[in-house]
């Protein structure tokens, strides 16, 4: 027994871990996320002239990350891309005092530990979910194949540090559309 278990370790694909082990990703600050389609496949539209075409899965997702911060009273999207194949969001995660509305007793029991903040993870794995879940009454409505998957597994995410990488990243967002020839998430520099 002890031998098929080592042979499993070893032979057990790794994936490469992006998050800080020590980190707590429901900390107020700003997140760049980057969530793929499943095999890079081009599902929500296309680049015409440097502007995103939506088509109607491309409308769901647009349509759930405006539904973010109506979910999450603690996020903010301040900007994002929908590109054919994946999407790039700065989330922000606000602190108490940042809430609008937010009475005392919402802040107290949210510090006393009532119920946890929400992190990043909630935050992306609620979106996908959802997304999937509007999808799958799409598909039904209009009698179509259903492609049980179209996310890829997990996410990316990076802190945002400073005021000079928020712009950066804010930018990279704002002109990826128009930057979809040399992007290496499109389909034709996949090598």
């Amino acid at each position: 027994m002890e031998n098929v278990q080592s042979y499993k370790q070893k032979n057990k694909k790794s994936r490469k871990q992006i998050r800080l082990n020590d980190y707590d990703y429901s900390e107020p600050g700003d997140y760049f996320v980057t969530i793929c389609t499943q095999d890079r496949g081009c599902l929500f539209g296309k680049i015409v002239d440097g502007e995103m075409v939506l088509n109607d899965l491309g409308e769901i997702v647009e349509n759930e990350i405006s539904n973010i911060p109506k979910r999450f009273k603690n996020s903010e999207i301040d900007i994002h891309s929908v590109m054919p194949n994946h999407l790039h969001l700065i989330i922000s995660i606000l602190c108490d005092d940042d809430i609008v509305g937010a009475t005392l007793a919402v802040a107290y029991n949210n510090r006393a530990g009532a119920s946890p903040a929400p992190t990043i993870g909630d935050i992306v794995g609620s979106f996908k979910s959802l997304c999937f879940k509007e999808y799958k009454k799409y598909v039904e409505k209009n009698d179509l194949n259903l492609q049980t998957k179209f996310w890829q597994r997990n996410y990316y995410e990076e802190i945002i540090k400073n005021e000079r990488h928020y712009n950066e990243v804010y930018n990279y967002i704002l002109s990826n559309p128009s930057k979809w020839e040399e992007d290496r998430n499109n389909p034709n520099n996949i090598v």
